[in-house]
């Protein structure tokens, strides 16, 4: 699971610096440098606000983290199917509005 990353690419995609989302999310800009680079794991209360600023379920954050090898063995045949789908869909369903 990289939630680092998944944040990261999420907060690129919104076109917002570390700065400015870090404030946006009442934390800061190094707090989330070390969230983003996976040094440290934000607790709950944080993430809830992470998602809501990113104006992302919380559930497709997570699940954006994901790789293959977080999923069980038994079930990597069935994400390999749904992940592109579910991946394209939150990158359309919740794509940030051309201004």
């Amino acid at each position: 699971m990289d939630l680092g990353t998944a944040i990261k690419d999420q907060r690129k995609n919104r076109g917002l610096t570390q700065q400015e989302f870090a404030a946006s999310c009442d934390i800061t800009q190094t707090y989330l440098s070390q969230i983003e680079n996976n040094q440290k794991e934000p607790n709950l209360s944080t993430l809830k606000v992470i998602s809501e600023k990113l104006d992302l379920p919380l559930p497709f954050l997570f699940f954006l983290s994901l790789s293959e090898d977080d999923v069980k063995t038994e079930k990597r045949e069935a994400y390999k199917m749904i992940s592109p789908s579910v991946k394209a869909f939150v990158d359309e369903f919740f794509k940030v509005s051309e201004k």
